[in-house]
């Protein structure tokens, strides 16, 4: 997170950070202009989504594959509608695409259809292009 904050603290951008407390490794990073700190993760999970209207999802561990997953949860069962969810990581996420097509949706656990709102790409480009098109839509300025 701190890369992505640091990132838009120099293009100008204002940074909430939705912190968590863990027993070693979580610390607010220093480009954040405001940190709210929580217990739990499913309150952490909530706020993120909350004030969000999309999802960027970097490489990375459990921690990461929960709040995606609540997202795509949310996205699918109608509870958050026009919610992009982009995997930046091509090679990174490559397995775990093919294990949603291949596991997930052979079984029937998800439908095919379910595997498009995932968005992939390599480019910060795209992911820029993404979420200015969902501030539009919300009426948001971008």
């Amino acid at each position: 997170m701190e890369a992505a904050n640091r990132g838009a603290s120099e293009a100008g951008g204002y940074n909430l950070g939705c912190n968590i407390i863990l027993p070693h490794e979580q610390k607010p990073n220093p480009y954040l202009n405001k940190v709210v700190t929580f217990y739990y993760f499913f309150v952490r999970k909530v706020m993120l989504i909350k004030y969000s209207y999309a999802f960027v999802i970097l490489p990375g561990g459990f921690g990461t594959l929960d709040e995606m997953t609540e997202a795509l949860t949310l996205i699918q069962t109608g509870k958050l509608h026009d919610f992009p969810v982009i995997l930046v990581g091509k090679e990174y996420w490559k397995d775990f695409i093919h294990w949603l097509k291949n596991s997930l949706a052979k079984s029937g656990a998800i439908n095919e259809e379910d595997l498009d709102l995932i968005q992939l790409t390599d480019d910060p480009k795209e992911v820029g292009r993404i979420i200015r098109e969902t501030a539009r839509r919300f009426g948001l300025k971008s």
